[in-house]
């Protein structure tokens, strides 16, 4: 007979404290750490060596948005866990979560016996999307209306220096793409240019 197998999860956070009470929490709970990230960066080289069973990621990291990794994982695998764990309150990254392929969003409010549970149903259907809260905000009509995920993304990117050229390499889309992303992002948000964007998405906690 054989063994039970310890799911692997990475952890993505750029707080070490975070990430520290995660592991205890886990490893408690009879699943191991395989690694730990503080960036995007991190996480894509992590995720990419070791292949983890699920992954538990911030949405917002020092180098860009955690949807990217999310999407990301998703392009490889349909099998992996992921689960969001942030401290935002906004319906519209619940939405952007859910359409990027989370499998599940929890706050850091939440006690750490919901994230466990919340880990443990997405490890065990990992495309099945879960959050609190989700039933009443999909019933809202400005709900499809919310910023995509690759939207998301580009707008923490546009708080970040450099130039439409430079933020497009670093997201690696073109910048007509980037263009095309940025006209989307204006119309939602009603406003004409970068700084306005910005400004509108930080007065909306959208990252």
């Amino acid at each position: 007979m054989k063994e039970p197998v310890t799911p692997q999860i990475l952890l993505v956070d750029d707080h070490p404290s975070v990430r520290s009470g995660i592991k205890r929490a886990i490893e408690s709970a009879g699943m191991s750490c395989c690694g730990e990230a503080a960036t995007r960066s991190e996480a894509f080289a992590q995720i990419a060596h070791k292949s983890p069973d699920g992954v538990i990621l911030d949405l917002n990291l020092p180098d860009g948005s955690g949807l990217d990794i999310v999407q990301w994982i998703r392009k490889h695998s349909k099998e992996m866990a992921i689960v969001i764990l942030t401290m935002s309150d906004e319906e519209s990254h619940l939405i952007a979560a859910m359409r990027a392929g989370a499998s599940a969003f929890v706050k850091k409010s939440a006690p750490l016996e919901d994230v466990l549970a919340s880990l443990r149903s997405a490890l065990s259907q990992p495309e099945n999307f879960n959050a609190a809260g989700l039933s009443n905000v999909l019933k809202k009509p400005d709900a499809v209306d919310v910023l995509t995920p690759r939207e998301l993304t580009v707008l923490h990117a546009l708080s970040l220096p450099g130039t439409n050229s430079q933020l497009a390499k670093t997201l690696y889309i073109s910048e007509a793409t980037l263009k095309t992303h940025l006209a989307a992002i204006y119309r939602k948000l009603k406003v004409s240019n970068r700084f306005s964007a910005v400004t509108k998405g930080k007065s909306l906690n959208l990252f």
